[in-house]
């Protein structure tokens, strides 16, 4: 049995029990950001990066292709960095009683013993619990939390941390590199394949708190790793904000798998970075499903930099009541022989919106070159809406790119034939929403998928009147 995503949001905030050690609130300047880089003690060039990305935040504009992101006020999040009365552990059993007993419901500890490789957990800013299993520190592969890896590795972290997705990029991820804290780095080393998944676990455990954990993993060459990310919280009266960053770099024959699963509690505003560069002949490879969250802005993204390279996206969606997805994926081709898929799912129903907003460039020179995009939409009720937005760039004559799109709405002759079957209306609603996304599943660990499913049993147990 895999991780509960379900549990943490049917939690009251009040059952998540800790004081914070340190919060650093106010409006967001150059002494708030000095100061987040003092208390976690770091490096000279780490708080130059801090201000140079916070210089260009108050320059730029907020990105315009999002016209409902003027709901996010940033003046509104009073807490930039929150550190838990927790110190790191290894051991599930030096956690406080009231952390464990939610991480216990969530089956985390259930789910490292039985098959991960890895885990870290990060509480609001800071990680709480990393853990490997002996076989790999046998291996040398690195797992550590963000901070640690910053003071540790210097030199390693330097390589990467903000080379894949610079803060230049547009005015969150400029807030980001402000702001950032928590996350893990991963470095797998060269001709390393790790055999079961690493997983890391974010939660946002407080209203008017923004966080901005920052993952990087790495693959060396002819190296091979899955990492899984899962983020919950548990149901906020106020809502909290979610700045996170991905970046994730394929050495020359590796292959690196990221997998996430994200069931935000309904008052988070979710706004995540992510990108991966692939050299020649790596494989990158996107599993993304968004359930919950307020908003949800993401579009997992990989540049094919090495001749021969691939990257496939997959993604689904669930978009029920006052809910907005945009999500998609965009891929650069920049070197010959490269291919890319996307494929993305998604669900609306009581009046979410859905948007896929994606983008296929290649480039001159790219030569040989193949991308497929498909779109696929299941709208429940005449109140839901979907849109698809995709950009195609090409440069080079000598290369293939394709691109479907569908919308449907819910069958009602289907739904009539699986109740004429014995089946309750519920179960054959879910079960139309399970086989409309049975190829996202087939991607997701078998865990992962059960629990996956069980998720959209839950969210669509009460839809006995769409149609």
């Amino acid at each position: 049995m895999g991780v509960d995503f379900t549990m943490l949001e049917t939690l009251e905030l009040d059952s998540v029990r800790y004081e914070s050690k340190l919060e650093i609130r106010g409006r967001i300047s150059r002494s708030l950001v000095e100061e987040i880089s003092r208390v976690k003690k770091e490096p000279d060039w780490m708080r130059r990066l801090r201000l140079r990305a916070l210089e260009f935040f108050e320059k730029a504009e907020p990105p315009r292709w999002l016209p409902y992101i003027s709901v996010i006020d940033l003046d509104e999040i009073a807490t930039l960095y929150s550190k838990p009365d927790i110190e790191k552990v290894g051991s599930w059993d030096e956690l406080p009683e009231d952390l464990r007993r939610v991480y216990e419901k969530l089956k985390l500890p259930e789910a490292y013993a039985k098959f991960l490789a890895g885990l870290a957990t990060v509480l609001d800013s800071e990680s709480v619990f990393v853990a490997l299993k002996d076989y790999l520190r046998k291996t040398g592969v690195v797992m550590m939390p963000m901070e640690e890896a910053v003071a540790k590795i210097p030199d390693l972290v330097k390589q990467y941390f903000s080379r894949v997705f610079p803060y230049t990029d547009h005015k969150f991820a400029a807030l980001h590199y402000a702001l950032w804290s928590g996350g893990v780095f991963v470095y797998v080393p060269r001709g390393v394949r790790v055999a079961y998944p690493v997983e890391a676990f974010f939660i946002v455990g407080k209203e008017l708190e923004g966080q901005f954990e920052h993952t990087v993993v790495v693959a060396d060459e002819g190296s091979e790793i899955v990492f899984i990310e899962g983020c919950s919280a548990p149901r906020l009266r106020r809502e909290s904000f979610h700045d996170g960053m991905v970046e994730l770099y394929a050495h020359r024959n590796s292959k690196l798998s990221f997998l996430t699963v994200q069931n935000w509690s309904k008052n988070i505003v979710n706004f995540n970075n992510k990108r991966g560069i692939a050299e020649e002949n790596a494989v990158i490879e996107w599993v993304e499903g968004s359930i919950g969250s307020k908003i949800t802005v993401t579009y997992p993204s990989t540049i094919l930099r090495g001749a021969g390279s691939k990257t496939t996206s997959t993604l689904f969606s669930i978009s029920r009541g006052s809910v907005v997805k945009d999500t998609g994926s965009k891929v650069i081709h920049a070197a010959p022989n490269t291919s890319s898929r996307i494929v993305s799912k998604s669900v609306s129903a009581d009046g979410g919106l859905n948007v896929y907003r994606g983008l296929v460039q290649i480039n001159k020179g790219a030569s040989n070159s193949v991308s497929y995009v498909e779109c696929q939409s299941l709208i429940l009720d005449e109140k839901s809406r979907s849109y698809t937005y995709p950009i195609v760039h090409i440069l080079e004559e000598d290369s293939s790119i394709g691109h479907e799109a569908s919308t449907v709405r819910l069958d009602e002759n289907q739904i009539f034939y699986l109740m004429s079957r014995g089946f309750t209306r519920n179960e054959a609603v879910s079960t139309v929403i399970t086989g409309f996304v049975r190829d996202v599943l087939a991607k997701l660990p078998f865990e992962f998928a059960s629990m996956l499913k069980r998720v959209l049993e839950i969210e669509f147990e009460e839809l006995g009147g769409v149609g």
